[in-house]
């Protein structure tokens, strides 16, 4: 059991950093006997009784001498770094072989003697970068570093490095190896909806020019430009009713997914920019249809399993405006499901609370739209700061992101790359509603990232799904019914239809040499 002594105002970050790191803790309480106690108050805890006491404070040591509070630094810890946000200070040594500053080499880390167990003093302030990275997440310089985890990881290792034991339920379904969370944008759902303005400009360009330049950069294949050549000779009869729209294809994923579910995101009205900031959003946000437009593609996804979200305008920033957008495809879809994703993803850090008063029970907008990665340091399920009920299933890969000229060009090998090293814990994808269809053709890309998914242990939800499935871990409590994590009980609700139950993990812990105390 793990006793937590920190800030009032800090109460529900470290609520949340524990459901993340589902392990047993509580409060503090002076008459209680922990194996560990992890500090994170203005007061001096450090003689806390406990086998290991764990400070975290910008100030360093008290005792001993330490650098200034650095704003923004970054530490190495193993093979990794962990960009710190809030401030870190450092203390006399340098080369810690366990968390070290990268520039200077400086220790951030002190293992001491205390009574009969040790302590180790950290020096930053673990819940102060927890709320920044759930509130603002990172800048996309630190977008492949899964920074929320491996705070975890390393208090993890402190605690198993001091040779205590640890009881965890792992952010995994039991007998799977990692989850994976299919989803799409349907942002253009026909061309003929266009006329000659910028996306259908935007699609002759790419589809022509783009595609042979692709060509020479080996980008593209000649199958593929081919099929974009024969898309634009055929434009004029969409038009005229005479040929079917190529992009009206989208209900074709279910195949392409070979019977795993995935989720839709539906802009619920036609023409509407919606606003950013205090003025209107660009004219080219507007979507060319509503959700009332595509109801047949629709109902055939539904048939098929998957889950209708809305894609919202401006439920971002305007209660009243996301309850209308929400009501809105759940009229036309015919369901109760409540999750959104923003169309662009437009967001700010009231954007979760806005969100919850609307009546969302998920969001899944937290991503980035120039690269993928980690924008809020997780791959785990989470409930953003000053929510009650919603939670935010972050976004990590995306198709345009990788592909785009503008943003990060990727060839598909690197892309599959970039892809593969973020495939772990819960990875979110999303892959437009026109991807599959000339000029992008990007289908090929899809399928064989699902393959990798499959191949290597994934278990695949809808996004409804997969926060249900985290709900379910959330309400786990544990119980102790005797000395040691072997005592653990845990009690859970019952798995909601056919969801995977949870996993209860004993690590045993054994003494590092990098965890050798200074006396």
């Amino acid at each position: 059991m793990i006793g937590v002594i920190a800030q009032q105002e800090d109460h529900e970050i470290v609520s949340e950093f524990f459901e993340l790191f589902k392990t047993p803790w509580e409060y503090w309480r002076p008459q209680q006997t922990y194996d560990v106690v992890l500090c994170a108050a203005e007061e001096d805890f450090a003689k806390a009784a406990a086998l290991l006491v764990v400070v975290y404070s910008r100030r360093g040591n008290p005792a001993r001498t330490s650098s200034p509070i650095q704003p923004n630094c970054e530490l190495r810890y193993q093979d990794r770094r962990i960009p710190i946000y809030e401030g870190c200070a450092a203390f006399g040594e340098t080369e810690s072989s366990l968390l070290a500053d990268a520039a200077s080499g400086r220790s951030a880390i002190q293992v001491e003697s205390s009574g009969q167990g040790r302590l180790v003093r950290i020096a930053y302030d673990l819940f102060a970068e927890v709320r920044t990275l759930l509130t603002f997440g990172q800048p996309v310089s630190y977008a492949g570093v899964p920074t929320l985890e491996l705070h975890i990881a390393l208090l993890r290792d402190l605690i198993t490095g001091s040779g205590l034991s640890l009881a965890e339920i792992p952010p995994v379904p039991a007998g799977y190896r990692f989850m994976a969370c299919l989803t799409h944008d349907v942002d253009h759902p026909l061309i003929r909806n266009h006329g000659l303005d910028h996306t259908t400009l935007g699609f002759l360009y790419r589809a022509t020019v783009g595609s042979l330049a692709g060509m020479l950069r080996g980008r593209r294949s000649a199958r593929e430009v081919l099929r974009n050549f024969a898309a634009v000779a055929k434009l004029p009869f969409v038009y005229l009713g005479l040929a079917k729209d190529f992009w009206s294809d989208f209900d074709r994923y279910p195949a392409l997914e070979g019977g795993q579910r995935s989720s839709f995101f539906v802009i619920p009205f036609r023409n509407r920019r919606g606003r950013r900031g205090a003025g209107e959003a660009p004219s080219r946000r507007a979507a060319g249809y509503g959700a009332a437009d595509i109801t047949d593609q629709i109902r055939k996804l539904q048939a098929a399993g998957c889950e209708i979200g809305t894609h919202g305008i401006d439920a971002w920033t305007d209660s009243s405006a996301g309850r209308a957008e929400l009501e809105e495809i759940r009229r036309v879809a015919g369901a109760g499901e409540a999750g959104i994703r923003m169309h662009w993803l437009y967001f700010d850090e009231q954007s979760p609370q806005v969100l919850e008063a609307a009546g969302a029970d998920y969001d899944s907008t937290v991503g980035y739209n120039q690269t993928i990665g980690y924008r809020a340091g997780t791959t785990q399920v989470y409930r953003p700061p000053g929510c009650a009920h919603l939670l935010e299933l972050p976004l990590h890969i995306m198709d345009t992101a990788m592909f785009y000229p503008d943003y990060l060009d990727l060839s598909r090998r690197n892309a599959r790359i970039r892809a593969g090293q973020i495939l772990g814990g819960c990875v979110t994808v999303n892959w437009h509603d026109r991807s599959i269809a000339p000029e992008r053709c990007w289908e090929d890309f899809y399928t064989e990232l699902i393959d990798e998914m499959k191949e290597r242990g994934a278990w695949f939800g809808t996004a409804g799904e997969t926060v249900a499935w985290f709900r379910q871990r959330r309400s786990a409590k544990f119980e102790n019914a005797g000395a040691g994590p072997e005592a653990i009980r845990v009690r859970a609700s019952a798995p909601a239809g056919k969801l995977p139950g949870l996993d209860l993990k004993i690590v045993n812990g054994s003494l590092q040499p990098a965890m050798a105390s200074r006396g």
